[in-house]
């Protein structure tokens, strides 16, 4: 099935920081609930780096097959487009992981509901299948979604929304309206991430069909998008914090904004889409400071 360093390659190990984000907020958001326990953070983590890795090995075989990944895009070569891992096996390997995760999923699920709640154990069931088929189908298929403009929608939800607002829900089995403030913040700031991929493959994107939210709005009003996904991130988490009263001085995780600040200053003023790649890191691992030390900061508060 090919060598090792294709296959790690293939799963982009860089893109799991910003995936494991909203499990950590989630987490931390339970903790100010009263509620944690270590081996549902352990399976949830695993759970999401997991279908996290499927969703890579299919978009390489999605762009891939619908020749989007060629010698026109700007990031870094793709296993299926450089030939280092066949189609075939390819195939294989989204299989397997997607086995894998559906495993850890379901031992995350039954740990934490336990027989007594069906209900929940059903929820969780279907919305860890959605994941599976959010994952597939964003490059994958005639009617991939991310060829149609919906890529930004359903990392919003599944990033955002799922990611923090469902690690809670394993945790404390209930949700307060205030921890949607900070699952809005971070499925922001994860579109901030696939929009400034769009940004930067713009040309090759529309060239070959696929139609993101960039190809669509234009470069220039793709770059103020982008400013109000960042702003109405740092939106969101002020609130959150000024209505459950953080104390400043534990309120240093809001820090992690100021990179971000920055980074959209080089955003607004950058003409050249390939100037726009090194900008990617910064707001994937600026979005895992916030969470990291959102997570920190609760449990200094409590």
């Amino acid at each position: 099935m090919g060598n090792t360093k294709a296959w790690i390659q293939a799963a982009r190990l860089r893109t799991l920081p910003l995936s494991l984000s909203g499990i950590i907020v989630g987490t931390a958001l339970a903790i100010l609930e009263g509620r944690f326990e270590m081996h549902i953070f352990i399976l949830a983590l695993l759970t999401t780096v997991g279908f996290q890795v499927t969703s890579n090995f299919a978009n390489d075989y999605g762009d891939g097959v619908k020749g989007t990944d060629n010698e026109d895009r700007i990031g870094p070569a793709r296993a299926l487009q450089s030939g280092s891992i066949t189609r075939k096996s390819l195939k294989t390997g989204i299989i397997i992981s997607i086995l894998i995760s559906m495993a850890v999923a379901l031992t995350l699920i039954y740990l934490a509901f336990g027989q007594e709640n069906l209900t929940y154990i059903l929820v969780f069931f279907v919305l860890g299948l959605l994941s599976i088929w959010a994952a597939i189908k964003y490059t994958v298929g005639s009617n991939a979604y991310g060829y149609r403009g919906m890529g930004d929608l359903f990392v919003f939800l599944f990033f955002g929304l799922l990611g923090v607002l469902g690690s809670m829900f394993l945790y404390t089995k209930t949700l307060g309206w205030t921890s949607l403030l900070p699952a809005i913040s971070i499925g922001l700031l994860c579109v901030a991430v696939l929009n400034l991929n769009n940004l930067r493959d713009m040309v090759s994107d529309k060239k070959h069909g696929k139609i993101t939210m960039v190809v669509s709005l234009g470069f220039e009003n793709g770059k103020r998008y982008h400013f109000l996904l960042i702003f109405g991130a740092l939106i969101c988490f002020s609130l959150f914090v000024w209505i459950e009263s953080f104390d400043w001085r534990y309120s240093f995780f809001m820090l992690a904004f100021v990179p971000l600040l920055i980074h959209l200053r080089k955003v607004m003023m950058t003409k050249n889409p390939a100037s726009l790649d090194p900008e990617l890191k910064k707001v994937a691992l600026s979005t895992f400071l916030l969470a990291i030390l959102f997570f920190i900061s609760v449990n200094i508060f409590l």
